[in-house]
């Protein structure tokens, strides 16, 4: 159950972005936000969604977290004070509203609650995340992609009274591969595999789970129970 105040935290949020009359539009798959570059203020993401990503030297990208409308980023930079070292791309199209780093940090100072629902955000997110990156490090390619699917779920799915789970957000298999850490050829072979199971099914441009159990059994074996060929 939601409290006062995390009812009207959006509001309050996105009326401190406001004063700073900086809205700005962007387009499907434009960087925001480049590597080693110092972000021009912290962002709150009005509408659409964006992904932070990193690039490895070989040039695979990996998907660290996707942002949704109500987010903000660029806090590590601002708050934590390190140097941002990833991408920020829109992966549809966005708009965003930014505030200078100073104004952010006097804002959460003198707002208590805010930065109490701010810090609980991004413990949830931790959850998810470190779920995944466990998931990346011990598992094979079905508890990778089948992982993936599960967070996506979690975070941008809606149940339908089937009790199927569409999750509101466009997938591509190039795309799930940057999340899961594997080339979009085994993502492919992985997510075929889950379709002929009827665990998943394709309603382009989504993705719907009809089985949530058979999909949270996946992404849970160990790799000694797997008998997959496509295990990278």
């Amino acid at each position: 159950m939601q409290t006062a105040f995390e009812d009207g935290f959006e509001e309050k949020v996105e009326q401190f972005f406001n004063k700073f009359n900086t809205k700005r539009l962007y387009n499907k798959k434009e960087v925001i936000i480049r590597a080693d570059d110092d972000p021009l203020g912290v962002f709150y993401l009005k509408e659409g969604y964006a992904r932070l990503y990193t690039v490895s030297p070989t040039g695979q990208e990996l998907t660290l977290n996707i942002f949704k409308p109500g987010a903000y980023f660029s806090l590590m930079w601002a708050i934590g004070e390190t140097k941002n070292t990833y991408f920020f791309e829109a992966l549809t199209k966005i708009e965003l509203l930014r505030a200078p780093k100073e104004a952010l940090v006097e804002f959460v100072k003198e707002e208590p609650q805010v930065l109490f629902e701010m810090t609980k955000r991004i413990l949830i997110g931790l959850d998810g995340l470190l779920g995944v990156m466990e998931s990346l490090m011990f598992g094979n390619a079905y508890n990778k992609v089948a992982t993936v699917l599960i967070v996506a779920a979690k975070r941008f799915g809606k149940k339908e009274e089937s009790g199927q789970v569409i999750i509101d957000l466009p997938l591509t298999h190039q795309f799930i591969a940057t999340l899961a850490g594997l080339t979009r050829e085994t993502t492919s072979l992985v997510v075929k595999e889950f379709e002929k199971k009827g665990i998943i099914h394709c309603q382009r441009p989504f993705f719907v789970i009809g089985q949530m159990k058979s999909l949270e059994k996946e992404a849970a074996l160990s790799r000694q129970q797997q008998a997959h060929p496509y295990v990278l």
